[in-house]
């Protein structure tokens, strides 16, 4: 299912137009995204919840050439799905 496909299947399940089912998404994406810039973890009940990570510092090894690297740290989100999201796909 695509951006396209899931916003006019959600505005016919809420009885709203594309176009504010559009606008209403794109907010919430929005709220998500700058909750997370702040450091600040987005729980969903019966979702799941995001967070944002720090990977720390580390050295990996090019396994053609043995150059060892230095890899920075560096922030990366991560999502843990809820007991109920995962008791529906066994």
């Amino acid at each position: 299912m695509n951006n396209k496909e899931f916003t006019s299947e959600l505005a016919d399940r809420l009885g709203y137009t594309i176009k504010d089912t559009f606008e209403l998404i794109n907010s919430l994406l929005s709220e998500m995204t700058q909750g997370l810039e702040e450091g600040n973890n987005i729980m969903i009940l019966g979702f799941g919840s995001f967070e944002v990570r720090k990977k720390t510092e580390r050295i990996s090894i090019n396994p053609v050439t043995k150059q060892r690297m230095l890899i920075p740290p560096k922030l990366v989100l991560s999502f843990k799905s809820s007991y109920i999201l995962k008791d529906k796909f066994k």
